[in-house]
């Protein structure tokens, strides 16, 4: 059984006043540190493909229209040991070089030093999916990587 890239090579997380959030090619997964004790019927979550809501305990965490658009039906979130909300959001853009600067339009936005972790993040993930028989996930990335990184796909084999 083949471990997943991320948890060979860790995640980049973008850290805001409610939690954190991160992002591989396909998804953006968000963690939000809520008061222990807190059951699922506190909490109010609406995902739509361009929006989010999140609410608990009648308090708003956030709302507003997502950096990229997502596939809202593979939208989940779950509650783990009564103090972390998971996100899971589903990109509809799936290429290394969509990485979201922020999660929100405007809104919990990336450092410079942030955004271009992820990127090359980004850009080695797509590396390791074009070639499965190499390891990538411990690899440093240094050049053109902004945009998914350079595009091999023409040259002849």
């Amino acid at each position: 059984m083949s471990v997943h890239f991320d948890e060979r090579s860790g995640v980049i997380p973008c850290e805001t006043a409610w939690g954190s959030w991160y992002q591989t090619m396909e998804e953006v997964f968000i963690e939000v540190n809520v008061p222990p004790g807190t059951s699922a019927k506190e909490i109010k979550c609406n995902i739509e493909s361009k929006h989010i809501e999140l609410r608990v305990k009648d308090q708003q965490i956030f709302k507003g229209k997502l950096f990229g658009s997502t596939v809202s039906d593979e939208a989940t979130w779950t509650l783990e040991d009564k103090k972390l909300i998971q996100i899971v959001l589903m990109k509809t853009n799936r290429e290394a070089g969509n990485c979201w600067q922020s999660l929100l339009e405007g809104e919990y936005t990336a450092d410079l030093w942030v955004q271009d972790q992820m990127q090359r993040k980004l850009t080695l993930e797509r590396f390791q999916r074009e070639n499965p028989g190499f390891d990538f996930s411990g690899a440093e990335i240094s050049g053109n990587f902004h945009g998914g990184g350079p595009d091999f796909s023409n040259l002849k084999k």
